[in-house]
């Protein structure tokens, strides 16, 4: 909805500010088919030059989730801290024997059935269960699992921004692609200097038409896409410090219930449950952890 409204009002205020001036909007829907198929031709010509085949087909899915936004709500925070307390909780009562079943088959465990939006999100998922697994043998220095989690979340969040800086790449060079084909445009006119100065005029107008596109295209569509990708990406990557400092907090020996209270200070302020919020998330999964027991 948000990302409609802007793409209105750039249009609406570019052109509209090009009539209202006088300009005749003839000229550049003249000369937009041509242009607009050289500019946007080399763009993507040049993207699946410079880019393999799967960092093409995620940044056509980055674009997607441009207009989708973050999947993250409220609500999904607060299943995470609350199957995060579950599953320390379940660790520290019963070791490792307890906790095994959730991770080696998480869409059949009880714990992690309770929260399907958590559950669908795989990536996440698997990262919970290979840390908690890692510390089922012992792998008992805090400091070595945090580095561990550390680098595993910067390995991925950087090849999730391979499509991200593509689509930067192409918002940089659009442009000078501009140019290129108002280049072209002028060789065009040049070829025809001997006709009247009202066609000549036209000519050149239409070959600036291309410098134009290339800007607009680049400062007005794709460099704001790729802008909207990041903070996209960043915020679908907030759940894993998430983990991270339960997990690491769970590792150094604190309460699980103070655990999961520093990993909701990680969360996202304007997503962040409220302490009571959190208590009464926290009770209910007491209260489900006890009739599943029984």
């Amino acid at each position: 909805m948000l990302n409609g409204i802007g793409l209105v009002v750039i249009l609406v205020c570019v052109f509209g500010s090009f009539l209202i001036s006088g300009g005749n909007l003839m000229v550049i829907l003249h000369a937009l088919p041509h242009e607009m198929m050289a500019i946007a031709g080399a763009a993507i010509g040049a993207f699946i030059l410079g880019n393999s085949l799967p960092t093409a087909k995620k940044a056509w899915k980055g674009v997607m989730r441009v207009f989708k936004g973050s999947r993250w709500t409220e609500n999904d925070y607060r299943d995470l801290l609350a199957v995060m307390f579950t599953l320390l909780s379940t660790f520290r009562k019963g070791g490792a024997t307890a906790i095994e079943r959730h991770l080696d088959v998480p869409d059949e465990s009880t714990i992690f059935s309770r929260y399907p939006r958590l559950l669908a999100d795989k990536g996440l998922i698997e990262f919970i269960c290979d840390y908690l697994r890692m510390m089922t043998v012992n792998f008992e220095d805090p400091h070595q699992i945090a580095e561990a989690m550390e680098n595993d979340i910067e390995r991925h969040h950087a090849e999730e921004l391979l499509p991200q800086h593509s689509l930067q790449m192409m918002a940089d060079g659009l442009p000078a692609l501009g140019i290129v084909a108002a280049v072209l445009g002028v060789i065009k006119t040049m070829s025809s200097i001997d006709q009247p100065t009202e066609v000549l005029g036209a000519m050149i107008g239409g070959a600036l038409v291309g410098t134009f596109l290339g800007v607009l295209l680049a400062y007005c569509l794709v460099g704001p896409i790729a802008s909207k990708l990041h903070q996209v990406i960043d915020a679908d990557f907030k759940p894993y410090s998430i983990v991270k400092t339960a997990i690491i907090a769970h590792a150094q020996g604190l309460p699980t219930q103070v655990a999961i209270e520093l990993a909701r200070r990680m969360t996202p302020s304007s997503y962040a449950p409220s302490f009571q919020e959190l208590e009464t998330a926290l009770d209910q999964a007491k209260d489900e952890m006890y009739a599943t027991a029984v």
